[in-house]
Parts: C-alpha cells; sequence; structure tokens
C-alpha cells in the first residue's frame, strides 16, 4: 500500500512538472517527481498511463481554457502540415493526440514512406526551417530512421519517417485501448 501511494504522489508531482514546464518527457519528470518528493528508487515509480491520467487531471484542475485552447491550435497546426504531407501518409500520435499537450508541446507526426528522400525534398519548399536528424526507436533496438524538426512559429513539428511496410507492424492501441496514432481523416474529427 505505501508503494501505490508514493506512486500516485509521484504521478501527481510529475504531471504538474510536465504542465507547468512541458520541456521533460515522462521519463524525465517522473525521475524529477521523484526526487522532489524524497522517492529516488526506481521501484516507485508510477507508468506513464499513470502519469497521463494524473495529467489529464491536473489539466482539467489548473487548465482548462488554457489547455483547450492550445491543444486545438496544436492540432489545426497538426492538421495543416499533414495535408502538405499527405503523399507520406501521415499519422498523428503523442500529446497532441492523446489530449495532454501543454504550452510547449511538440506536434508529433509519423511518415511512411518508401520515398523518404521525397519527404526532405518537399520540406525544403516550406516556408519554415528545419533540420533533419536522426531517430532510434526503442522498440526496435538498431534502427535508425530519418527524423526532421520543424521551427513553426505556433509549435515545433517533430517527423519521423519510417518505411510504408513498417506500418503494419506497429503496435495500434495504447495500453488503456486508445489509438497510437491517427491519420488525416481522423484527425479533422478532433477538433
Amino acid at each position: 500500500m505505501k508503494h501505490q501511494d508514493m506512486r500516485r504522489r509521484i504521478a501527481h508531482a510529475a504531471a504538474r512538472i510536465l504542465a507547468e514546464d512541458g520541456s521533460l518527457d515522462y521519463g524525465s519528470a517522473k525521475r524529477k517527481a521523484a526526487r522532489q518528493l524524497g522517492a529516488p528508487d526506481s521501484g516507485n515509480l508510477p507508468d506513464n498511463q499513470q502519469i497521463e491520467e494524473a495529467l489529464r487531471s491536473y489539466q482539467a484542475i489548473y487548465q482548462t481554457d488554457e489547455t483547450r485552447a492550445q491543444l486545438t491550435l496544436l492540432r489545426q497546426t497538426a492538421i495543416e502540415y499533414m495535408e502538405q504531407l499527405v503523399d507520406f501518409d501521415p499519422h498523428l500520435t503523442g500529446s497532441v493526440l492523446n489530449g495532454t499537450a501543454g504550452p510547449h508541446a511538440d506536434i508529433n507526426l509519423q511518415l511512411f514512406t518508401d520515398h523518404q528522400k521525397d519527404v526532405e525534398f518537399l520540406l525544403m519548399r516550406l516556408p519554415a526551417a528545419y533540420q533533419a536528424g536522426e531517430y532510434r526507436a526503442s522498440d526496435t533496438p538498431g534502427r535508425i530512421y530519418p527524423r526532421f524538426m520543424i521551427d513553426d512559429p505556433r509549435a515545433r513539428l517533430d517527423l519521423v519517417v519510417y518505411p510504408a511496410s513498417e506500418l503494419r507492424n506497429m503496435k495500434r492501441l495504447q495500453a488503456d485501448g486508445s489509438p497510437r496514432r491517427l491519420r488525416l481523416p481522423q484527425v479533422r474529427t478532433l477538433i
């Protein structure tokens, strides 16, 4: 019982950190929260689903109007980019999809194409600056995927480009049954 209470306290502290700062990922936020609460051992750390639930609660209490407006802006921005990237089967994922995006959230898009170089050619024609990099997925060790960060004034976009064939091998649902990613038609229904 003591461990469950500490996990709950860490989850709520991590949610507050994420909501107020927004620059940390779930793992960093829960470790920071554990240190603040004097429980640095990993046996007490909540899972990401517990943190997401605590973040939703925090936002519902303290950031209702602000969160809704920010989320709408982020989703509209995501739709604009997904429309421009439609040839690469874009999927929205992350906090903008699940509704927990805060003021510093990135828009995460996954692209699926067998013509990965064409993505960069398209990005060169867009007005917003971008940076190219690499993404190493934790669930596929040894695999490296092209990654592009777009510095749009409304929000930063994080694009990861996968081969088209990898989509059917990826998990479709989160542990709570919600979708991990959505295509453009489904994202439009979120607005």
